[in-house]
């Protein structure tokens, strides 16, 4: 009954909230005053969730990958990859699939520092104009900062250390530049990044007597050096523009691995080189009527892997592979208001893109696959009084073909449709009841596909992909609540056909681990996330009910949880529970103190896996505080600091344990000095990056 009581005070709280809000947006639009519109921590959309990272010190104060361990239901895991409230994500960044994953887009997020991102959208109901390979969710990383006119400057830095064995080292450091004149606006983000860092990993069989065999116990100690560029100039054609993007991002990381297990002894030395070029040219025709738009874009993106792995011990090459994939996407998007029931629009668009990727092993071709993909989508959007409605359908047609050095892959050539519907009703605004279905198509990452073994290896450790994989398809449904972008609660399960897994097998002391298909599975999923400011237990419901507050600006407690069970036929399984805590105390001085705690429970399946310890087990602390008005913002930070971060998995169907350790335990300082510009009453103009989502469409065209 407590519970019940506290549950609906929190409601009505938000509601009163909203409306005081309201009210008040109204007075300053009678106002002639330039009104500043600040950006919140976390904003419910009826499609998608936007975490805003620029503002969020406890975020941006390491690598892209460091802060998105902290969202509240997300996990990013070596073994269960990235997924947010149950969903597999498909990685975006600006608006932009990286076409990359496991630990290649792993290792790009490490090496991409946190405060060159402005948010992080993840958009749990992909519509009908987002490609139907994005997946149960899509996590869109935008980069780039709003230009102003005149020139303005942003400067950001960071250094942290651990110390385990010895101190390591972490540096990064990025310059953002933007200026806007009455021909063009310019924009160029750049930066580096110095990460030392430590892995741990055991690998042990249970043997029939229970005695244990270490199979591999190794050290890594690795370096990482990361340099990005990301480039954009517009051009104002009266009501068009054309958008001109160039991304480059050059990665050199270096291990050295000291390994020792059952039969073997090690001591291997390993580098890895990926370059990334993305370019991208967007014109964006517009017309009298604003509700009309369409664009037109192309699209060329290009990733190349080099990873070698040398023994010292006997002085020898144990892995040259090497990886070259090339993309082209060519898309045009149209869409007009049109009048059924209370307002509506339609969106049409159509797409074809083709993705080669080429493996070498020693210099000998393993791997010639080949994707093309022509796709064609429609969709409806309209209110009736306080019920929206989205119906949409996507088709695409698909062939897939290639070879190995020993025999052809299984061809893949299909023509489907993908339908999508929402339904919700607005209690009031921004209170609204969301039930949405969909249906899309996983196509097998290149990574899961490649031959060759990326990853550290030895006599008892194998890794390496399937080029043999199939496509899986998703029927995806889930209900949700709403209540001012902090509060809600939802149900979502998702029926997987062919669903691609990691596998680990064993003969002997051999440990071998890869992807295949499994015919079917299902994926539940419950989530809640609830605000609790700190008022409520000090001044009683009453008087917190009175007061308009802003909640980035109080004291709070955000809980989160969420309920994951991998259904799986033939298989035993149990769900796990994911937790995050994360509270906000406002200290003298406007000082922000952010604590945030992560943690999962244990014995739970995550698909042939089952954890024997708690993924992402953290509790971060950070102090931030702004000078110079609100110019400089500095920020000190000690991330796990019980040092909890750790995995242990046993892999269903073997004596086996897997246990990997990083030097997750941190501390350092991030700031961000921003120039000011000599006239601060400037026109803010968007953003200059080509963007994908319906929200920075919208943006783009205003």
């Amino acid at each position: 009954m407590k519970l019940k009581y506290l549950t609906y005070s929190l409601f009505i709280l938000s509601i009163s909230k909203g409306v005081a809000q309201e009210k008040k947006e109204k007075v300053n639009e009678l106002k002639e005053v330039i009104i500043t519109k600040k950006k919140k921590a976390v904003e419910q959309k009826a499609d998608r969730t936007i975490f805003d990272f620029a503002g969020q010190a406890h975020l941006n104060s390491g690598s892209v990958l460091e802060g998105l361990r902290k969202l509240p239901g997300l996990i990013v895991s070596d073994v269960a990859g990235m997924m947010y409230q149950g969903k597999q994500l498909d990685v975006f960044m600006d608006g932009r699939p990286l076409n990359i994953s496991s630990n290649e887009l792993n290792a790009f997020l490490e090496g991409m520092p946190a405060n060159a991102v402005e948010k992080i959208e993840i958009i749990t109901q992909p519509g009908a104009e987002f490609p139907a390979t994005s997946g149960g969710a899509i996590l869109n990383i935008i980069t780039s900062k709003k230009a102003k006119k005149y020139i303005s400057a942003t400067y950001s830095s960071g250094a942290n250390f651990t110390a385990y064995d010895q101190t390591r080292a972490r540096f990064n450091n990025s310059l953002l530049l933007s200026a806007k004149n009455s021909l063009f606006g310019w924009q160029l983000n750049l930066g580096q990044n110095y990460r030392e860092s430590a892995l741990w990993s055991d690998i042990t069989k249970k043997e029939a007597d229970n005695t244990i065999t270490n199979l591999s116990d190794t050290d890594a100690d690795r370096i990482g050096r990361n340099n990005f560029i990301i480039w954009a100039i517009t051009f104002d054609f009266k009501k068009d523009r054309l958008l001109l993007n160039y991304d480059v991002n050059f990665n050199k990381s270096s291990a050295d691995t000291e390994g020792f297990g059952e039969g073997f002894i090690s001591n291997d030395a390993s580098k890895t080189k990926t370059l990334r070029q993305d370019a991208v040219a967007t014109y964006q025709k517009r017309f009298d009527d604003k509700d009309k738009k369409l664009d037109v874009r192309l699209n060329y993106a290009r990733n190349e892997v080099d990873f070698n792995l040398d023994s010292r011990l006997f002085n020898t090459d144990i892995l040259e592979n090497t990886s070259n994939q090339a993309y082209v996407n060519f898309r045009v998007d149209y869409s007009q208001a049109f009048k059924i029931l209370d307002e509506g629009k339609f969106s049409v668009g159509t797409l074809v893109d083709e993705l080669a990727f080429e493996t070498q092993n020693f210099d000998v071709t393993n791997l010639d696959y080949t994707r093309r993909t022509a796709a064609g989508y429609v969709e409806f959007q309209t209110k009736f009084k306080k019920f929206d409605f989205i119906l949409g359908t996507r088709a695409e047609d698909y062939k897939i073909t290639g070879n190995t050095d020993t025999e052809e892959l299984i061809p893949f050539k299909q023509f489907r449709f993908f339908p999508n519907a929402t339904l919700q009703y607005n209690f009031i605004p921004k209170v609204f009841f969301n039930v949405n279905y969909n249906k899309k198509i996983s196509l097998p990452s290149t990574s899961s596909l490649n031959p060759n073994n990326t990853n550290y290896q030895n006599p008892n450790v194998d890794y390496t992909g399937n080029p043999q994989l199939q496509p899986t398809i998703f029927d995806n449904y889930e209900v949700k609540i709403s209540a001012f972008d902090y509060a809600f609660i939802g149900y979502n399960v998702s029926v997987a056909n062919n669903q691609v897994v990691n596998r680990v097998f064993v003969n002997d002391n051999q440990v071998s681990n890869t992807a295949v298909n499994i015919d079917e599975i299902k994926i539940h999923n419950f989530n809640i996330g609830l605000p609790l400011p700190y008022m409520l237990f000090t001044k009683g419901l009453k008087e917190t009910m009175k007061f308009d507050f802003n909640p980035d600006k109080i004291n709070f407690l955000y809980v989160y949880a969420g309920y994951q069970m991998h259904q799986i036929p033939n298989l035993d399984t149990r769900g796990f529970w994911m937790l995050n805590l994360m509270s906000q105390i406002v200290l003298p001085k406007d000082i922000k103190f952010v604590a945030n705690y992560n943690t999962t429970t244990v014995r739970g399946n995550y698909f042939y896996f089952v954890a024997q310890q708690p993924f992402n087990e953290s509790l971060d602390l950070s102090f931030s505080k702004k000078f110079l008005k609100d110019q400089l913002t500095l920020s000190v930070f000690v991330d796990d600091v019980l040092n909890t971060n750790r995995q242990g998995l046993t892999a269903i169907g073997t004596p086996v344990l897997i246990e990997s350790k990083y030097d997750t335990r941190r501390f350092g300082f991030t700031l961000n000095y921003k120039i000011p510009t000599k006239n601060k009453l400037a026109k803010e103009d968007p953003n200059l990056l080509n963007k994908e989502t319906k929200e920075e469409q919208t943006t783009i065209g205003n």
